[in-house]
């Protein structure tokens, strides 16, 4: 088993086509095919299903290549390190939850290299897409938050997908809302208080449980929901339906805007705590660039 040959597999996967693959790889057709074969019988899998409509992974094929990302990857991080890999261009990527820091954090990264020569990638999305982006390499960071209700179910899909969760701040949960709404005024909102507006929540997916939700209190019996797929809709709904959402109390102006406040939630008795962080895979070199975007959250946190 060779790092090309992974290489290979992992370009034939994301083009789905023999052909298309290796043209982008600059090898001949029945190279390609032969060197994806000599693979397949050393590891003892078959990792292609191949058909004239092109090529498909197999059961085994998928968990292969979720291995062959995180060699691939971690590779491409040691060379980026000690090696000069000319004028292939360098990549990072980050997948995280709606936070309007982890954006601007992304933001004062980006503006210290030249996008001519990196390839940047930033993927506000699903907790569970977090996960697997991580997971494979596709994102070399994740940015989730943990508290007493997912602590355990969250840790314990990490641990299965070989990740570590690392701590950056911690912080008691707050009502955001728009400026006009009626309860802006309030210095702390109880539950009760939002029983006649819309509890606004970032979808998951059909088959997602409670302990992938981005809001905190996530089992409490919202009388009124409404799920939105990306921030800018959620604040759009929070002026044209007085709508609100649980958060951290984070709140980028630079990137929201200046309509938008963060109201101290009520807990009543509870305790309740959103611990935010960021996840990586266990044991491996971080790039520079990851490097960096963590000093640029710690340092908009304000925990440097």
């Amino acid at each position: 088993m060779t790092l090309q040959q992974l290489k290979y597999v992992l370009v034939i996967s994301e083009t789905g086509s023999m052909n298309k693959a290796a043209e982008q790889l600059y090898v001949s057709q029945p190279s390609l095919t032969s060197s994806v074969q000599e693979l397949e019988k050393e590891i003892g899998i078959k990792i292609f299903n191949r058909s004239g409509r092109g090529v498909s992974l197999t059961n085994d094929g998928a968990e292969f290549i979720q291995y062959a990302r995180q060699v691939v990857g971690q590779f491409d991080v040691l060379s980026e390190k000690y090696m000069s890999k000319g004028n292939v261009k360098k990549k990072f990527g980050v997948s995280t939850q709606h936070y309007s820091f982890a954006v601007k954090a992304f933001v004062e990264m980006v503006k210290n290299f030249d996008t001519k020569e990196y390839e940047f990638a930033i993927r506000e999305t699903k907790t569970a897409e977090i996960i697997s982006d991580v997971a494979t390499m596709r994102s070399e960071i994740g940015i989730i938050y943990l508290n007493d209700f997912n602590r355990k179910s969250l840790t314990k899909l990490l641990s299965s997908n070989g990740l570590q969760f690392h701590t950056l701040t911690k912080c008691s949960p707050f009502v955001y809302l728009w400026k006009g709404h009626p309860l802006a005024g309030e210095k702390c909102i109880s539950f009760d208080q939002l029983a006649d507006y819309p509890c606004l929540s970032f979808e998951q997916g059909d088959n997602s449980t409670f302990y992938l939700s981005e809001e905190i209190l996530s089992t409490n019996e919202y009388p009124r929901i409404i799920k939105a797929n990306d921030r800018a809709t959620m604040l759009n709904l929070m002026i044209g339906l007085n709508g609100y959402t649980l958060c951290s109390g984070i709140i980028c102006e630079e990137l929201n805007g200046s309509d938008y406040i963060a109201v101290p939630f009520d807990t009543g008795n509870s305790d309740e705590a959103m611990e935010i962080g960021y996840v990586t895979l266990k044991n491996v070199i971080l790039s520079d660039l990851a490097d960096i975007y963590i000093r640029e959250i710690k340092k908009y946190l304000g925990i440097e």
